[in-house]
């Protein structure tokens, strides 16, 4: 019988890097795409996806729209003859660089779901962010998006930017809403070192929000959100009934999934490992076939690895860690074998224990990590 998997792929190319982002991609490298997307098949036919049905696909980056149409079906049609029927398929999409042809072609080889990086409706904003997109280009690509057919639409936000305030971002959730997505990701902006953004803040060339108006922001949009029938179904994500997105949700059930590319991470057979980062590096020991020279293995897991995990991720998720569940997968109540720690966390008013669930309180939403802390 074969295993369900996820399958995420990473795309590291961009036109230009956002001023806030570290995440492991390159502009101006654009030269190298076929050269990588040959590699990628061949790091998908070294590990031998036959063994595996791919319920979900992520395609991420990076900048995946920035890719040609060509590559794209390339990487498709060598996944298809091992996804089922009704496995979910995202690509992440910028508006800077998406168009007509493109999301025809990405219906056309199978593509479901998009997820369109806006992050704010202000075009001002946008450019003290470095992104390369108008609001004005993300409402065309949306438009062309549903006049194609895609009927599963992510949009992402983001909250806490420079010079945001709280009717700046109500106007931009008020905006999106209009449109009807059936997802939205609203994240908090987290100011990462050597990235253009915190040099700027550091230099006083730009300021954050304090954290009091930030949190006033994230309870804003989850209750605005809310109002309109969107359910917020973890820290950051929110979707109408029946749209929740499901490859992100099996990596918070600790579900095992498959990285394909440049810095991607997977997990499987208990072991968390991940691709090295460079692409040059990458492509070289792919034609070498040094497959494993990529590899750097990050953890193997032992039983009490797993389950302080299962406990952080499933405290993500706003209906939190269901104790039935737990007792099912690994033999164990929770409640007994962490009573220690649940009990400090319910005296702070940070979880509270009731039908079947440990989760969150609205005081715990505000302070996650000390949450999660515990289970380190």
């Amino acid at each position: 019988m074969k295993k369900d998997i996820g399958l995420y792929i990473h795309m590291p190319f961009c036109k230009a890097k956002c001023y806030y982002c570290d995440f492991i991609s390159y502009a101006n490298k654009e030269k190298l795409i076929k050269e990588y997307v040959e590699a990628l098949i061949k790091e998908m036919k070294h590990i031998n996806l036959s063994k595996y049905s791919i319920q979900t696909v992520y395609v991420g980056g990076g900048t995946p729209s920035l890719i040609d149409n060509e590559s794209i079906a390339k990487i498709m049609d060598n996944l298809r003859l091992f996804v089922a029927g009704n496995a979910e398929i995202t690509i992440e999409i910028n508006p800077g660089t998406a168009n007509k042809e493109k999301l025809k072609k990405y219906k056309e080889i199978g593509i479901n779901r998009l997820s369109i990086g806006l992050q704010s409706a202000d075009n001002e904003l946008l450019s003290e962010i470095g992104r390369i997109h108008k609001y004005e280009d993300f409402l065309n690509v949306y438009n062309e998006a549903r006049n194609i057919g895609f009927r599963n639409i992510n949009v992402d936000l983001m909250l806490g930017l420079p010079n945001q305030d709280l009717k700046k971002l109500e106007e931009s959730v008020k905006e999106v809403i209009t449109l009807s997505p059936e997802h939205i990701s609203i994240y908090s902006l987290i100011l990462e070192e050597n990235t253009k953004l915190y040099d700027m803040v550091m230099n006083e060339e730009l300021k954050l929000p304090d954290e009091a108006i930030e949190r006033k922001m994230y309870w804003n949009v989850k209750k605005m959100l809310e109002n309109e029938g969107y359910i917020h179904y973890e820290i950051s994500n929110f979707a109408k009934e029946g749209y929740k997105s499901r490859h992100n949700s099996d990596c918070w059930e600790q579900k095992e999934y498959i990285g394909i590319g440049v810095s991607s991470h997977s997990y499987l057979n208990n072991k968390r490992y991940s691709n090295s980062e460079s692409v040059e590096e990458y492509i070289k020991n792919i034609n070498n076939n040094d497959f494993d020279k990529n590899i750097t293995i990050h953890e193997e897991q032992t039983k009490e690895d797993k389950q302080k995990e299962y406990m952080i991720l499933g405290l993500r998720k706003i209906n939190g860690v269901n104790i039935t569940k737990f007792k099912n997968k690994f033999g164990e109540n929770p409640i007994f074998l962490y009573r220690q720690e649940l009990n400090k966390l319910v005296q702070e008013e940070l979880i509270e224990i009731y039908d079947n669930n440990i989760k969150l309180t609205d005081k715990g939403l505000d302070l996650a990590n000390v949450v999660w802390e515990e289970f380190i």
